[in-house]
């Protein structure tokens, strides 16, 4: 009696964790839609350059965070533990989609240019960034992400930003206008510090409350 009980008992949490997967893999289908409706939009206007519509940091955090989402869910179908490896990920992946949300909504909302379609534009700048930031927060199916590990956090933006600086100063193209260094160099600095600022206090965010555990999924 007490094993069928355990049996019953297994079968509901398992139910409950594929549930929750499957959830997931709603929100990484509908992310993915918004990205892939964008590069139609666009290019059914124009000539896309693919260095272009991918060197924006909101397409390529975008598909980073919603990969590594994926991967979670793929851990969760086969009963395999997320490694600690992907754990250090969703931390990375999940400070840099925050930081969409916040740098969007502060400094370019309203502007032209970006994401012509506007259920897109809202899925990748304010939606995905929200239930980024709340699966981290609520969903404990996590392990706490080790301090020793935090500097990993700002490879990513480093990159990204060499990346633009020299573009900016060889081709010319630059992905947001409060990064382009025709309006000097101690401008855009200010810019890239503030934006490294909230890296830091947004990805120390992620970290402690990899530590908290609200909902069990």
């Amino acid at each position: 009696m007490e094993a069928s009980t355990e049996a019953r008992e297994s079968s509901r949490v398992r139910a409950r964790i594929l549930m929750f997967a499957g959830f997931r893999l709603a929100i990484v289908t509908v992310v993915v839609s918004a990205i892939v409706a964008t590069f139609f939009d666009t290019a059914s206007r124009a000539s896309i350059n693919p260095f272009n519509f991918f060197g924006y940091f909101t397409m390529q955090s975008n598909i980073i965070a919603v990969v590594i989402l994926l991967l979670a869910v793929l851990a969760t179908f086969r009963s395999r533990p997320q490694t600690s490896v992907l754990m250090l990920a969703r931390a990375c992946g999940t400070t840099y989609i925050v930081i969409v949300g916040i740098v969007y909504n502060t400094l370019l909302a309203g502007l032209e240019g970006g994401v012509s379609l506007d259920w897109a534009n809202w899925v990748l700048h304010v939606f995905f960034p929200i239930y980024a930031a709340s699966d981290w927060i609520l969903f404990g199916d996590r392990t706490p992400v080790p301090w020793t590990r935090f500097w990993t956090v700002f490879i990513y933006p480093f990159i990204w930003s060499l990346v633009v600086l020299v573009r900016g100063a060889t081709d010319g193209w630059v992905p947001y206008p409060f990064l382009d260094p025709s309006q000097g160099y101690a401008i855009v600095a200010l810019y890239a510090v503030g934006i490294f600022a909230s890296v830091a206090i947004v990805a120390a965010l992620v970290w402690l409350f990899s530590r908290l555990q609200i909902i069990k999924p």
